[in-house]
């Protein structure tokens, strides 16, 4: 004879299962009796808390969906120009290897220089105007000129 398949401790688990659920279903007959209802939806008041009261109709803004950016804006150009150089004086150059260093007058930062970035030639203690532009290293000089 074969055994059933029903054992003890399934039975105890199914009486817990089925314990819950009654007591799940008195609760919830109690609160129906009692009268006692909980909000089903949460709202958002216009500060972004949530609440329990509908919002107002009257403080209802209306935003034009075409005017929402979604993203970076994209930059607007300027008609007025902007001047990018900077004045400073030729601290190092070799000619021989192609590079140096300006020092910048207002920073006393140092910036490399490569050949390729010059306008005018120059050499060590010329006062020169440059722009900056983000290198492999750091800041280079380019659009050197001799002032």
């Amino acid at each position: 004879m074969a055994k059933s398949q029903q054992t003890y401790n399934k039975t105890e688990k199914e009486k817990k299962r089925l314990k819950k659920r009654e007591e799940k279903k008195k609760k919830k007959d109690e609160r129906k009796a009692s009268g006692e209802s909980a909000s089903e939806f949460a709202y958002v008041d216009e500060y972004g808390n949530l609440t329990d009261t509908p919002p107002d109709p009257s403080r209802k803004i209306e935003v034009d969906a075409e005017s929402i950016e979604i993203g970076i804006p994209k930059k607007e150009e300027s008609d007025e120009e902007v001047d990018f150089s900077k004045e400073g004086k030729v601290s190092f150059f070799d000619h021989s290897k192609g590079f140096g260093f300006i020092l910048d007058s207002k920073t006393q930062e140092k910036y490399f220089v490569h050949v390729t970035g010059l306008i005018d030639d120059i050499e060590e203690n010329d006062k020169v105007t440059f722009e900056l532009e983000r290198g492999q290293k750091g800041m280079n000089a380019v659009r050197v000129k001799k002032l």
